[in-house]
């Protein structure tokens, strides 16, 4: 009996530290709740219709081509993911990211850029795949890919894994196809301030650890991940009122150009031959303090992708 009641209190300790435990994880859970709810209410869910803008754009600038058969094009760029893949924010499509990407490789390379979006506002990875199904069925594979996908996966409680595994297996089928594959990563959601702490802090670390698993996935898969979190972070929280669109979640056409600045190092990088007029220097000499940037190297980029954002462009070898 004297060793059977030290065992009892220990049993009863035991679970009292439990209920109680479980008593604080389902507050802090209700409280959570509570403050997911009201952001809900603060960010305005996304009715519009993002700018459109797909065709073919040459060097120098001028008017979008709509694009039908027929109409020659040199390089094929295609963007995947979700409503920051859209440019939904932007004013007009001159301030998506994918036509600052065609304009900006069609600068670098001197060809003509057919552009195509498959991304859709609300996408998940879940959704990923049925994007890469309409490709196929629209037409041959592009030549270069881009995917900015993972906030909706940290809203929606996506399991962090599983949506990079997915990401993953984009990324392959893309490859598989022959196309060169960069891929935005998940955002960092403490610079939203329209979501309530401690709900940012907790949307920042799992969006954070979503981003690490993407990349691992990404580069593993054969992509390029460009880790947008780490290169943007900082001036999304210097200029909110900038780089933010109305509704203080989405970027705004001037964030929307931080990104692209990242995405296109890259994404000219990638392409290799197909874009360059002149050989290219290694592209870690982009991190240098020597002031002369990939971009600047790449030739004829307007005053846009010239704008210094403060951080180095992310090339992942």
């Amino acid at each position: 009996m004297s060793i059977r009641a030290p065992r009892r209190s220990t049993v009863a300790l035991a679970a009292a530290a439990t209920l109680a435990s479980s008593s604080v994880y389902v507050g802090a859970r209700s409280f959570l709740t509570g403050q997911a709810n009201q952001a809900r209410r603060v960010i305005p869910k996304s009715w519009d219709i993002p700018p459109r803008a797909d065709g073919v754009y040459s060097p120098g600038g001028g008017p979008v081509e709509r694009w039908h058969r027929g109409v020659p094009f040199d390089l094929h760029l295609m963007i995947f993911g979700d409503s920051t893949a859209t440019g939904y924010g932007a004013r007009n499509a001159e301030e998506t990211p994918g036509v600052m990407l065609a304009r900006g490789l069609a600068e670098a390379s001197g060809k003509r850029i057919r552009l195509s979006t498959k991304a859709i506002v609300g996408a998940t990875s879940k959704g990923l795949s049925g994007q890469i199904d309409a490709m196929f069925v629209a037409g041959p594979p592009p030549d270069a890919a881009v995917i900015m996908i993972g906030a909706n996966d940290v809203t929606r409680l996506n399991g962090i894994g599983p949506s990079a595994r997915r990401l993953g297996a984009a990324v392959r089928r893309l490859r598989a196809s022959g196309a060169v594959v960069v891929v935005g990563t998940c955002p960092d959601f403490g610079v939203i301030t329209a979501i309530p702490q401690p709900l940012r802090t907790v949307a920042r670390t799992r969006g954070l650890q979503l981003a690490r698993a993407q990349a691992s996935a990404v580069r593993s898969s054969g992509g390029i991940p460009v880790p947008l979190a780490d290169l943007l972070a900082p001036q999304f929280r210097k200029s909110p009122e900038v780089l933010f669109s109305d509704d203080m979640f989405h970027p705004s056409g001037a964030g929307y150009a931080l990104a692209a600045k990242q995405l296109l190092p890259a994404l000219c990088n990638a392409l290799g031959d197909l874009t360059s007029t002149t050989e290219q220097d290694s592209p870690l000499e982009a991190r240098g303090g020597d002031g002369a940037s990939l971009l600047s190297r790449l030739g004829g980029v307007s005053r846009l992708w010239r704008r210094s954002t403060g951080v180095p462009a992310p090339i992942v070898g």
